[in-house]
């Protein structure tokens, strides 16, 4: 059905964002914020003061409404008459290239390092740990709670 064919009472029912999914399909062009909004405030009866007041948060709704999508050109389509392409730049894949090689050679100065640090020699080692423990003694509870 037709935006022009609706009853007022039809279209208060609508989000915003569903009236401008209605007018970019009708126009079958892409638009920009103030013209989409504009439409939809001449749809629905809205003064110049709702107009200017409320046309942020419009904004906003569209930028979060995963239909639509804003061109370089500074205006709203529908996402889906637009494709999306992501190019791979040749030299990013030279670039990743580069790093692995580097991320090798680390881990190989690494594991180096940590084979020298490794060897310990008997002199470095105090086997008579014994000393240290001869003043312990072992306490239940029942004797830390007497103590208090």
């Amino acid at each position: 059905m037709k935006l022009k064919d609706m009853k007022k009472e039809e279209l208060e029912v609508l989000s915003y964002t569903d009236l401008t999914e209605m007018i970019l399909r009708e126009n079958k062009k892409a638009m920009n914020t103030p013209s989409i909004f504009k439409k939809i405030c001449e749809l629905l009866g809205l003064s110049d003061e709702e107009y200017q007041s409320k046309i942020g948060d419009y904004y906003t709704s569209l930028t979060t409404d995963k239909r639509f999508i804003l061109l370089d050109t500074a205006e709203w389509d529908l996402k889906e008459k637009h494709k999306v392409e992501i190019v791979m730049d040749d030299d990013e894949d030279e670039d990743e290239e580069s790093y692995e090689e580097i991320d090798e050679e680390e881990s190989q100065d690494k594991e180096e390092n940590d084979e020298e640090s490794i060897e310990v020699t008997d002199d470095e080692v105090d086997l008579d740990d014994s000393d240290e423990l001869e003043d312990l003694s072992i306490v239940d509870d029942d004797e830390l709670e007497e103590e208090m």
